[in-house]
Parts: structure tokens; C-alpha cells; sequence
């Protein structure tokens, strides 16, 4: 089994460092770029599997001088040690080896869009939907990604209606991917005066950012509408029509842009939010044709599913699928959320490696 697995990373990681020296590769930017994410991901497993090779060279060498005629006891005993230690190391390295390959993630490495939108609770779950955007940003900023707001629909006091934005930076994705779902807060609003506990969603939805050679869309299947942008309240921002709405027919899929001035960089931002969410939608009917376990994993992102609960008077916070809770309100909602990441990606490699064991 392990032999298998080292010859097809060995394999794959040939053929990617063969088209990375390939001038018709060299020539493509954007399968250059898709290729060189590639060879980076495979990077920290292949050099796990060049380790492999080393120990298990050290454990044939050990093994043919304990058969050879003529070695001295002393020898002997050192290259019984050897041995003993190569094995023990294959044992670790095969481990480390089948963990990466079981649990790496192609889309890992990848820049993600974000959508965050606005569920039950009318005003409250607006602002706190604007909570949860500043609460990414914090959070993406502080890991060295860049934050861009790629569009917005505000409500009057502040907060989102819907907001997506994009962040960009290598494992942009696998640091946001656990964050999809339905996120739940409960307090007293400002606007409370009998000072009753309220409870208010939004819905967070975490989309790996797909290239143009990963989703194909042809010119024919797009319906592009231009239109005057509109601010809160309906009041219009722009004297131009330059805010953009495209829909794919054949899949329903539509979005509108309207935040930049220019009708372009509009266009432009509404392709890559429906880049992405095509780009979801096939990994979806994938996983569903295979019966994928991802279904199955913290990391799913189903829309439907409650994560997370935001309770401001026990200043808690609470993952409901890992079971962590922290009461810490203030430090998560500035973007100090790498302790349910760690316990979500734990719990999904866990998951993982029990499903494989099982198949």
C-alpha cells in the first residue's frame, strides 16, 4: 500500500517539475500559475517520500551487512541498531506520508471568495453580518493575506444585507475552508429596550477561487445586464450605468457588481464570483457521483448547517461541531479564531484517516 502511494507522488511530482520546464507551460500564464501551486502543495509530501527512500536504503544496508561473512561483532551490533532505528523511522515517515496524502485538500493553496449574508433577524443580523466581515478580515490580516471587498450591499445602520470578499494569499482557502455555514448570534440589540435576548444568523459561505482553466465559460451562455447602482435605502451612488449583473443560464447562477465606478472592473468581479461558485457546484456533484466522504467532514460548508454560536451575555462562543467553546467573545470577533481552526482541521483529518481505515 505504501509502495504504491510513494511511486504515484514520486510519479506526479516528476510530471509536474517535467511542465514547469515545458516552454508551452512557460508560455500559458495561468496554467503556469495553476501548475506551480500544484508542485508546491505536493512539495512538503515529496520531501517526506525522498526521506522514505533514504531510511529504507539505511535498512537494506543494515540488513545485507548482517548476513555478509566475516563482520566483527561490534559491526554487527551497529548495524543491528541501524536497522532497528531505519524501521522505526519507515513506521513514522509511512504515517506522515499517508496523513498528507489522505487529508491534502487540491484546493488548499488557492486565494477564496467569501460570502457572508445576512439571515433571520432582521436589522441585528445585518450588523451582525457586518461583525463577521470585519471578524475575517482581522483574521486574514493577521495570517499575511490581502482582503478586497468585491461587493456590498449595506443596510442603513452600517451593516450587510450580503457582502462578498475575496482573499488572497497562498492557503487563503485552507485557513477559511471549516468557516461555511450558518453562524448564530444571541444579546440584547441597542434597539432592545426591554432588554430581551435576541437571536439573529447569517449565512457564510467559503468558495475556493477557480482560474479560468478550471471553469470554462462560454460567451454564449452568459446574460450580461447593465444598470444604475443603488445604495442604502435605494438611493442611487452612480450618475452611470455601471453596475453589472450576469447570469449563467444554463446553471441559474447570477451576480451583480456595483461597487466600482467603472462598468468593467464590475464585469470583472462579477466573472470571478461566478468562477467560484460554478467551480462549488461541480465539486458538489462530484462528491455526490462518488459518495464522497467530504460530505461527510467539519469541512463541508453546507449553507443549511448551524457552526457556530456567538453568545454575548456568557461571553461564549461555542463550534458546534468540534465542541470547543471559548469565552473569549471580544478576542474571536477581532479575528483571533485559530483555536477552532486547529480543532476543526484536527477533527477533519481524524474523520479522514477513520473513513480510509474503514474502506
Amino acid at each position: 500500500m505504501i509502495d504504491k502511494l510513494i511511486d504515484e507522488i514520486e510519479r506526479t511530482y516528476g510530471e509536474l517539475t517535467g511542465q514547469l520546464a515545458d516552454s508551452a507551460v512557460l508560455a500559458d500564464r495561468a496554467r503556469y500559475a495553476s501548475v506551480a501551486r500544484r508542485h508546491a502543495e505536493l512539495q512538503s509530501t515529496h520531501d517526506l517520500v525522498v526521506r522514505y527512500r533514504e531510511a529504507a536504503k539505511a535498512a537494506r544496508e543494515a540488513e545485507e551487512l548482517l548476513v555478509t561473512d566475516g563482520a566483527d561483532d561490534e559491526l554487527r551490533d551497529l548495524a543491528q541498531e541501524e536497522l532497528v532505528d531505519s524501521r522505526r523511522l519507515l513506521d513514522e515517515l509511512a504515517e506522515d506520508i499517508r496523513a498528507q496524502a489522505l487529508t491534502a485538500d487540491p484546493n488548499d493553496g488557492k486565494d477564496v471568495i467569501i460570502e457572508i449574508r445576512a439571515g433571520a433577524g432582521g436589522n441585528e443580523a445585518c450588523i451582525f453580518a457586518g461583525e463577521l466581515t470585519r471578524m475575517y478580515t482581522r483574521y486574514a490580516q493577521a495570517k499575511g493575506f490581502e482582503v478586497e471587498v468585491l461587493s456590498a450591499n449595506e443596510n442603513d445602520d452600517g451593516g450587510y444585507k450580503e457582502v462578498t470578499l475575496e482573499v488572497r494569499g497562498r492557503g487563503a482557502y485552507s485557513a477559511l475552508k471549516y468557516e461555511g455555514g450558518v453562524h448564530r448570534v444571541q444579546r440584547v440589540p441597542v434597539t432592545e429596550s426591554t432588554g430581551r435576548i435576541h437571536t439573529s444568523t447569517a449565512t457564510v459561505a467559503v468558495l475556493p477561487e477557480a482560474e479560468e482553466i478550471e471553469v470554462a465559460i462560454q460567451p454564449g451562455d452568459l446574460r450580461i445586464e447593465i444598470f444604475r447602482a443603488r445604495g442604502p435605502g435605494g438611493q442611487s451612488v452612480n450618475t452611470t450605468d455601471s453596475a453589472v449583473r450576469i447570469t449563467h443560464v444554463p446553471s441559474g447562477v447570477s451576480v451583480s457588481c456595483q461597487d466600482e465606478k467603472s462598468q468593467l472592473q464590475n464585469k470583472e468581479r462579477a466573472l470571478r464570483i461566478l468562477r467560484a461558485r460554478l467551480y462549488e457546484m461541480e465539486q458538489a456533484k462530484q462528491d455526490e457521483e462518488r459518495g464522497d466522504a467530504r460530505r461527510s467532514m467539519v469541512g463541508s460548508g453546507d449553507r443549511s448547517q448551524k457552526i457556530r454560536t456567538y453568545n454575548f451575555p456568557q461571553n461564549r462562543v461555542s463550534d458546534h461541531r468540534v465542541g470547543v467553546t471559548s469565552h473569549r467573545i471580544a478576542e474571536v470577533m477581532e479575528g483571533e479564531l485559530d483555536e477552532f481552526v486547529e480543532a476543526l482541521a484536527a477533527e477533519d483529518r481524524r474523520k479522514q484517516l477513520a473513513a480510509a481505515g474503514a474502506g
